[in-house]
């Protein structure tokens, strides 16, 4: 079997991934954000040393 036809073979098999890349992005992002504003509420309030 040629390297051509263990590619296509691959590519053929090749499924979608059972969750979308930018949506786990974009949970990353909101979760990262929503801590940022937790960190930035909680030392609001709080004086400079």
């Amino acid at each position: 079997m040629s390297l051509s036809a263990v590619v296509l073979r691959a590519a053929e098999e090749a499924s979608e991934p059972a969750i979308h890349p930018y949506a786990v992005g974009a949970i990353a992002l909101g979760l990262l954000l929503s801590l940022l504003l937790v960190l930035v509420a909680f030392g609001g309030g709080r004086d400079h040393s």
